[in-house]
């Protein structure tokens, strides 16, 4: 796909250290036709699949298979609203094609997804994958890991140094597709996000954040191209064990 000027986009996706399959599906998207465009912007998208048989697979592509079609189909003039849409067809799709096959009952992926749209950032999120933005140095995570982790420590049961070794940290409290999730946890932007030049967006599954601290990964989004962001994180969470299967998206705005 042609980018359109305005940004540097790099994405990069590994099956890491151990796994034997890679459950992890990413996509880019922009509308063909400039009209277009101008009211939808550029759509990014990360899914982490989880699930038996094939399960994880499946549910991963479809989410970032279906998030575009959904986002460019929908007649509300609002990004935000776009946004949550497609998600939510999205978990609908995914159910769907559980009840269909009993093998791929407990499939399920999280997703999370951005647009940016006239210099404007929106998002959705559910799950454990990550938004990250870097500004004049200074990085944040935009979104919260929908994880018993994450609610233990949101509410004081734990301290954060008991939380990168605990045995409960991958277990998700949310997630696209789970067919139990009738109140799936969802987290958007308030508002639209003014962004500005030289910001850097980056959107990536667990197997590339578990393994890095947020120094490492404020340092590589400010000192190199998003295509060498992508390949450094990437080796860096491999030489670390790599027990996850790894993808991230990085686009800076220049």
């Amino acid at each position: 796909m042609k980018i359109r000027p305005g940004v540097e986009l790099a994405s990069l996706t590994d099956v890491g250290c151990h796994r034997e399959k890679n459950e992890d599906s990413y996509a880019y998207w922009e509308a063909a036709d400039d009209t277009s465009f101008s009211a939808l912007g550029r759509l990014a998208i990360v899914a982490d699949g989880m699930g038996g048989h094939e399960g994880g697979q499946i549910a991963s592509r479809m989410a970032v298979e279906t998030f575009p079609n959904a986002y460019a189909a929908s007649s509300d003039p609002d990004p935000q609203k776009r946004l949550l849409g497609a998600l939510n067809e999205a978990h609908r799709r995914i159910q769907q094609r559980a009840k269909e096959d009993l093998r791929l009952s407990s499939m399920g992926t999280t997703c999370t997804a951005f647009a940016l749209v006239n210099a404007r950032l929106y998002f959705v999120h559910v799950g454990d994958s990550r938004l990250y933005l870097l500004r004049e140095g200074k990085l944040r995570i935009l979104t919260r890991d929908h994880t018993l982790i994450g609610r233990l420590l949101e509410n004081g049961l734990i301290r954060p140094e008991q939380a990168h070794d605990h045995p409960q940290k991958h277990v998700l409290t949310s997630a696209l597709g789970v067919p139990n999730n009738q109140d799936m946890e969802i987290d958007f932007s308030a508002g639209p996000l003014p962004v500005q030049k030289g910001d850097v967006l980056m959107i990536c599954t667990d197997g590339l954040w578990g393994q890095l601290d947020s120094d490492e990964i404020e340092q590589a989004l400010g000192s190199q191209s998003p295509e060498a962001t992508c390949r450094s994180l990437v080796q860096l969470a491999k030489d670390r064990g790599g027990p996850d299967n790894i993808t991230l998206q990085v686009l800076r705005i220049d």
